[in-house]
């Protein structure tokens, strides 16, 4: 079976031109990321709700960027452009944060998601 796309259909697609807008500039106010209503993008709240996870668990440990860049082996370019809504995270991103920290940052999840395979 063979599945045709039209072109409309490949740019709302997640990945390729889908990621090409931030996270951030799907808000309502942009300027107010993380906390901004993003009424129409779940996967941009799901992005959204990391990074504001991740920002709580930063201030109340004291860690700056360097540290959890350090602790992680994520870049800190990518740590900060993740905490400022300017891209879409990766699972390899996401599962490095969450265990070095210890903590969940995927929405709902009590821990590090490689925990529970």
């Amino acid at each position: 079976m063979t599945v045709h796309l039209d072109r409309q259909e490949r740019i709302c697609m997640t990945g390729g031109r889908g990621r090409s807008v931030p996270p951030r500039e799907l808000a309502g106010d942009p300027e107010n990321w993380p906390e901004a209503a993003i009424p129409d993008h779940p996967q941009a709240r799901v992005v959204q709700a990391v990074a504001a996870a991740l920002t709580r668990h930063m201030a109340r440990n004291g860690l700056g960027l360097r540290r959890v860049a350090a602790l992680s082996g994520v870049n800190r370019q990518a740590i900060a452009n993740l905490l400022a809504g300017d891209s879409w995270p990766d699972v390899a991103t996401l599962s490095r944060l969450e265990d070095a920290l210890g903590v969940g940052l995927y929405p709902g999840a009590p821990g590090p998601g490689s925990g529970h395979c």
